[in-house]
């Protein structure tokens, strides 16, 4: 049973009284995303809320870096430091998608719109 609590949810399989997952800021060990079912109260919501401003504040701080390096006369990089930029900035812009990605889906969806009575408006073409 503790086998079965611990396998990551598969988003597709959810049941309709689950819908309320927050897509967290880390994925489990085999790169799987992690889920969380709350109210957004709790000590792993907070500690969501607090990975996900670190995440954020980094890729600001990394952006003004390479901002930094583009600009006419700067010292110019090694293709090491430059690789190093690079990686890192690809990982800032991957960690503010997914929170921007789990801060959408936790957008209320107003009544009477497409997505709240459960059509798709590309689908009904």
């Amino acid at each position: 049973m503790a086998e079965e609590a611990t396998r990551p949810l598969d988003a597709s399989t959810v049941e309709p009284a689950a819908e309320k997952l927050r897509l967290l800021p880390w994925a489990n060990p085999d790169g799987l995303p992690c889920y969380l079912s709350t109210d957004g109260e709790g000590y792993l919501a907070t500690l969501a809320d607090g990975i996900e401003e670190v995440q954020l504040t980094m890729g600001e701080e990394l952006l003004d870096h390479a901002r930094g390096v583009l600009t006419p006369g700067a010292r110019a990089l090694t293709d090491v430091e430059y690789r190093w930029l690079a990686c890192r900035l690809t990982e800032a812009l991957s960690d503010a998608l997914r929170v921007a990605d789990s801060r959408g889906q936790r957008i209320p969806v107003p009544p009477g719109t497409a997505e709240a009575d459960g059509s798709d408006e590309q689908g009904a073409r």
